[in-house]
């Protein structure tokens, strides 16, 4: 239906052409949400609460200008980003602004399948996140687990995980890091139980912007020792990065290049009050340079809507195919019964009545409606279990 901005009067001084759009207009939603299917109704329904509710909490979002739902989606659900990363510079000059409190993200690699989060420790305090067991991460190489991952991996504080390349192909690039699992968040039904939390400078060494070498005067070195005299030891390149930081060898860890030119993927932005968030959305929109400022919640809404809307045109063609399957339903137990005539009337010959005929009859249809309910209710207990991760795989 249409509602008309300008009341437009009709033959009979009323408004009749407007109140039967706008009437079969709400007909129409009500029939749809009427005939909506369960399984509809659990995962647009699990996503949008899920989306909604996480964007809400998330004040606003700094990132490189591109897609505004991919970047949201990967601030607050950790897909991988599509978008390019932002400088480290673009952090420093937020905190420059003392506008609002910056929290970085950097999103891009995974361990045993599980997003890693690389952060600072201000986002436990912005997401009320509970260290359950052991503390949160202090040095390099140091890991968190989310309490879902703890448990579908078994691990706990004092264990240790294996990052995962960037790529199937990332033959130069990152090198596997062992991180050490020195804490698990308390279970918040959040992203955050899926994810492995590292400090953000872990993620520049999981990205071969920092890296550590054995010790050229350790005897086990000496096999990649090519020259050596009083002052200076020359090594070939078989003495190799290290893939695991430790209390031995933290100290030969460096980086390579300026730090405010490494890669960070999203920028959480919590101002200080409300009239800071305005001035610093102002200022990001005078901005002419590739970088964008977002209302989380403004971009779920919007592509929300985009996802009812398609819900609306997969209801309408479910109502389709329920009326076929009904159809044809009824003409396979008209067949049925017409092929089992003979059987019906040996029934009756031997004594059966009526009554007893069609009870035969309804208790076949009532096993057959019960199986198939029974089927219903067990596809929609699974889909209420893995609806949120489901739409979000979907709509990323």
């Amino acid at each position: 239906g249409q509602v008309l901005e300008q009341p437009t009067p009709i033959g009979d001084g009323g408004f009749g052409v407007a109140r039967l759009q706008l009437s079969q207009g709400l007909l129409g939603k009500h029939v749809l949400e009427a005939t909506e299917p369960v399984g509809i109704q659990v995962v647009v329904g699990q996503a949008s609460d899920a989306l909604t509710a996480r964007a809400t909490a998330t004040p606003l979002l700094i990132g490189a200008k591109g897609s505004a739902i991919d970047l949201t989606l990967s601030a607050i659900s950790f897909t991988t980003p599509a978008a390019d990363p932002l400088p480290h510079r673009e952090l420093t000059r937020l905190q420059e602004l003392n506008l609002a409190l910056g929290i970085p993200l950097h999103v891009r690699y995974r361990a045993a399948g599980f997003p890693i989060i690389g952060t600072s420790l201000d986002y436990f305090g912005f997401r009320n996140l509970e260290v359950m067991e052991g503390r949160v991460m202090t040095i390099l190489g140091e890991c968190v687990l989310g309490a879902g991952v703890a448990h579908s991996l078994d691990l706990g504080p004092d264990s240790t995980l294996f990052s995962s390349p960037a790529t199937a192909f990332d033959v130069a690039g990152s090198t596997p890091l062992k991180m050490k699992i020195v804490g698990v968040l308390a279970t918040s039904g959040t992203p955050d139980d899926k994810s492995v939390f590292v400090d953000i400078k872990t993620s520049w060494v999981l990205s071969g912007l920092a890296h550590g070498h054995m010790d050229v005067a350790m005897p086990e070195a000496e096999s990649g020792v090519l020259t050596r005299d009083d002052n200076t030891i020359v090594a070939n390149a078989s003495v190799l990065p290290y893939t695991e930081i430790t209390s031995h060898n933290i100290a030969s860890f460096h980086f390579h290049g300026n730090s405010e030119e490494f890669p960070i993927d999203a920028i959480l932005v919590v101002p200080h009050d409300r009239r800071s968030g305005i001035l610093l959305r102002g200022r990001y929109e005078e901005r002419s340079d590739p970088v964008q400022v977002l209302v989380p919640r403004v971009v779920i809404d919007d592509l929300m809507a985009t996802v009812l809307s398609v819900r609306d045109f997969v209801i309408l063609g479910s109502i389709g195919v329920g009326i076929a399957t009904l159809a044809t339903a009824v003409l396979v137990f008209v067949l049925s019964i017409r092929l089992r005539k003979r059987e019906i009337m040996t029934i009756r010959k031997i004594g059966g009545t009526e009554r007893r005929l069609r009870a035969i009859l309804a208790a076949e249809i009532c096993m057959v409606l019960g199986l198939s309910g029974s089927l219903t209710a067990f596809l929609v207990f699974v889909l209420s279990r893995i609806g949120t991760a489901l739409a979000l795989t979907i709509i990323s």
